[in-house]
């Protein structure tokens, strides 16, 4: 009973601190709980303050949301306030109403292209007074234009792209009713035939229009007229037959190729034309156009035409100075020469493209002509005569003159050229002389024909393209005194090197292209040659490596295609401190006979891109080999078997000649047994 009353006494005096403990323990909690939603509230009223950096699928960049091919219909209701570029390209967009943008009117750019938008509210853009531009391009807009009702006003929009909308000709006249600020406007591939009077009435402002691949047959008389500001006109991939009375003074760029045109010309007018780029290429032209006599072209592509001549005065009306053009192309057209007095009139040219004509001659005799030109272009012609003065041409950088079947030149030709850097002669039919050859000494018609053509003494020629020319031989010292840094040789079947070809170029020379050659054996020592980097000897006949008696500076070798059986070791080994890629497909090398080399490629930082098809020829294997299996066990065996056969061999001759030795040592003895018993 006394214990029962102590220890009821012990409960009594515990029980106030227990309370006080729990007390203590749910205010704690209630504390914790406080905070938590204290926290949960500033949250909110972050998250209120500052949107999510996403909507469902759209992605929020700054003052951008870019909604684009997520399948939506319209856009997301919680857009951020004072979004400026909404993007639901490629999107299922149907009707376009103020519900569809979220009923925004703030936007700067609205990118709506490839809907299947046939169907805008009228006067949606009235209240949009930021927004400059507006992509309306790949959608159903022609079922929009044929409710007849303007989509306007499209108060501040500057650019308009509405291509690929099947619209054709008066329907864009919807939307460009009240369009006062537009200044570029794009109808590309549309179905428009015809450009009317009233077309841009609306669109005053407008600097570029492109209407590029529609059908346009007609433009009538005006339709640009009242565009003040119009600098840029694209009617490319159209079928315009012809353009009279050209007189839009202020354009600076007109684009009429891949139309139909016949004619080309400008009202006979003394105003001064603005017009800088003129491009008439791939038309049915078959005379040069008639350009503005004030005029301050720059550029004219009148490429894949068919121009036959360049008349002296068209239609007997004055010869019209293009003193401003840089860049003249007339390739791909039926030209048989260009009269000189031509260049006459384009003083300040400085690329001439003449290609894929038929000419015959060309020459350039006068000092005071294309002082200015850089390139001039006369690959795939019939070119039979061609003559550069001194003086000519003193900036001219770069000839082309391939396939042009060119036999005879005068022989100093290109040392009359102080700025030649680029040379292309492929696929004619040229001989190079000798650094020292006279042809008066050698040949008494020298004037009329010479028998090659010198390559020395060249003092600017970086690039010399030799191919197809069907050269038998190389001469010494055939480039001395010319710093060549790229020479291609190839293509010209049983080209003799001298030994001395090369000499000269032990200091420039990077690349060097002997490909396809028939070349059994070089005799040039390519190790003199201390910057060459890049080497093709592919698709030869060589049966050894060209020797490299010095420190090599070979970056890139191309051995693909050749007769090697062997790779020298030594000559692996010197190439090694260099060589950073390697091609040596479609070579009979042997496996055993190269372990030395073909370890080197295995193991060493040499690429070997065509590695794949690499392979050598071992006798135990009935097919190739490829490189990257050939281990040393493989052929280290071969010998081991070799060797024990050569063993057993010997050891059979041995026990042979053994046993007759003892076969006749029984002979001898039984011989004297008998005498001794005589």
């Amino acid at each position: 009973m006394l214990l029962t009353l102590e220890r009821e006494t012990q409960i009594r005096k515990k029980l106030p601190y227990t309370l006080t403990r729990s007390i203590k323990m749910v205010v704690l909690s209630t504390m914790k709980a406080f905070q938590l939603l204290f926290l949960l509230l500033v949250s909110c009223a972050v998250a209120s303050t500052y949107p999510p950096s996403r909507l469902s699928s759209c992605q929020v960049v700054q003052m951008d949301v870019l909604c684009s091919n997520l399948s939506l219909r319209r856009a997301p209701v919680n857009l951020p306030p004072g979004v400026q570029m909404l993007d639901l390209s490629r999107n299922q967009v149907q009707n376009l109403s103020q519900e569809t943008l979220a009923n925004r009117n703030g936007f700067h750019h609205l990118k709506l292209h490839s809907n299947k938008i046939h169907f805008i509210q009228p006067g949606l853009f009235r209240n949009m007074t930021k927004l400059k531009v507006l992509d309306l391009s790949r959608n159903h807009l022609n079922v929009v234009a044929l409710s007849k009702i303007n989509i306007g006003a499209l108060t501040a929009v500057e650019s308009l792209d509405l291509s690929s909308n099947g619209l054709y000709t008066g329907m864009s006249d919807y939307f460009l009713a009240d369009s006062p600020s537009l200044a570029n406007l794009s109808l590309n591939s549309n179905s428009i035939t015809k450009i009317a009077q009233n077309t841009f009435s609306g669109s005053l402002g407008l600097k570029k229009i492109s209407l590029q691949n529609n059908v346009i047959m007609e433009i009538e008389e005006g339709a640009f007229d009242s565009l003040n500001h119009l600098t840029e006109l694209d009617l490319s991939k159209n079928s315009i037959t012809c353009i009279t009375d050209f007189n839009l003074y202020n354009l600076k760029v007109l684009n009429l190729s891949k139309n139909s045109m016949e004619l080309f010309e400008s009202a006979s007018s003394d105003t001064f034309y603005n017009l800088l780029y003129l491009d008439l290429s791939e038309n049915k032209m078959p005379n040069f156009p008639l350009l503005p006599r004030k005029n301050m072209l720059k550029y004219l592509d009148i490429s894949h035409n068919q121009l036959q001549t360049i008349s002296e005065c068209p239609e007997k009306k004055t010869c019209v100075l293009l003193s401003h053009l840089r860049y003249l192309d007339m390739s791909y057209n039926q030209l048989r020469t260009i009269p000189e007095y031509f260049f006459c009139l384009v003083k300040s040219l400085e690329v001439l493209n003449v290609s894929n004509n038929c000419i015959d001659s060309f020459s350039v005799s006068s000092e005071s002509l294309l002082q200015r030109v850089r390139i001039i272009d006369l690959s795939y012609n019939s070119l039979q005569s061609l003559t550069f003065e001194e003086k000519t041409l003193p900036l001219l950088e770069e000839l082309i003159l391939q396939g042009n079947n060119l036999a005879t030149l005068d022989h100093r030709i290109f040392q009359r050229l102080p700025s030649i850097k680029y040379l292309q002669l492929q696929k004619n039919n040229l001989k190079v002389c000798a650094s020292e050859y006279r042809p008066e000494l050698t040949d008494p018609n020298h004037q009329e024909s010479h028998r090659c053509v010198s390559f020395s003494s060249v003092r600017n020629l970086q690039f010399l393209y030799l191919s197809e020319n069907n050269l038998g031989t190389l001469p010494a010292n055939a480039f001395a005194n010319t710093p060549l840094k790229f020479l291609d040789l190839s293509l010209n079947q049983g080209l003799d090197l001298d030994k001395e070809s090369l000499s000269g170029l032990e200091d420039s020379l990077d690349h060097l292209i002997l490909r396809e050659n028939n070349i059994s054996s070089l005799n040039t020592d390519l190790s003199t040659l201390r910057s060459l980097k890049h080497v093709d000897l592919s698709t030869n006949q060589l049966t050894s490596l060209p020797t490299w008696n010095k420190e090599s500076s070979i970056e890139s070798l191309n051995l693909q295609n050749n007769n090697l059986v062997t790779l020298e070791y030594s000559t692996m080994l010197t190439l090694k401190s260099s060589l950073k890629t390697l091609y040596m497909g479609s070579n009979p090398l042997s496996c055993c006979k190269n372990l030395g080399s073909l370890y080197m490629v295995q193991q060493s930082a040499v690429v070997v891109p065509d590695i794949a098809s690499v392979t050598c020829i071992h006798e135990e294997f009935s097919e190739p080999v490829n490189i990257e299996k050939v281990t040393v066990s493989m052929c280290h065996t071969k010998s081991t078997k070799s060797y024990i056969i050569i063993v057993i061999l010997t050891l059979l001759v041995v026990m042979s000649m053994l046993a007759l030795l003892v076969k006749c040592c029984r002979s001898r003895k039984q011989k004297y047994n008998r005498r001794f018993r005589a």
